[in-house]
């Protein structure tokens, strides 16, 4: 099973993608405790490395399917939320940023704006959820946004999303010597297992409940 066409396929997709990830970081975990202190040094570093992966892994698994899922409802723009018919023109108001779009070209996109309601959503913008390789919290804020759902619930996270996990991780991939004590290992394997099934359920809501649907 790859597509999420039922609100059961869509859980149980994003379940096992979070479950195998949890393992990985258990596992990695017992081999820590289990480590002597010279062993343990190199661990520790390693399991910032593997969390903040599985971190920005599982968010972006996670909301493609959301969005998947949704589009294969095939539902009008007029039938969805309005964060829907925003997604749909994102990429293209972001073209134009960057790019020398003549007064026309601009008139058309804003006609063709107002005339898209009854269009169906049937296809997932990639480039819509993309975590930049560097997930930060305002990055993540975005994802959230484009889903549909309030970042603001995440926003205690801040703190740890950007500093515990990503400076630290990024430090790591640059070659630093960044320490992580032993003293954090619980800490850290609990904030972001607790943040993927967060985010996880929050989703799960939104598909049983239907909330994309339009009020």
């Amino acid at each position: 099973m790859s597509k999420p066409y039922s609100e059961d396929d869509f859980s149980t997709l994003i379940t096992q993608d979070r479950n195998w990830r949890i393992k990985e970081i258990s596992d990695l975990k017992g081999a820590i405790k289990g480590a002597d202190a010279s062993l343990q040094r190199v661990l520790l570093r390693a399991l910032v490395a593997v969390c903040y992966a599985h971190w920005e892994g599982y968010v972006k698994f996670a909301a493609r399917k959301y969005m998947e899922h949704v589009a294969l409802r095939k539902f009008q723009f007029t039938q969805l939320d309005k964060q829907f018919l925003r997604n749909y023109f994102l990429p293209r108001l972001a073209a134009l940023s960057v790019s020398k779009t003549s007064i026309t070209e601009r008139c058309a996109l804003v006609d063709e704006v107002l005339s898209s309601s009854g269009q169906q959503f049937r296809r997932v913008n990639d480039d819509l959820i993309n975590t930049k390789s560097n997930l930060n919290f305002e990055v993540f804020a975005d994802v959230c946004i484009v889903c549909g759902l309030p970042a603001d619930s995440f926003s205690n996270k801040a703190t740890f999303i950007d500093v515990i996990l990503l400076k630290r991780r990024n430090a790591i991939a640059h070659g630093e010597e960044t320490l992580v004590a032993i003293g954090e290992l619980d800490d850290i394997t609990v904030e972001v297992i607790g943040l993927m099934r967060s985010f996880g359920d929050l989703l799960e809501n939104h598909v049983y409940t239907q909330t994309y649907r339009a009020a």
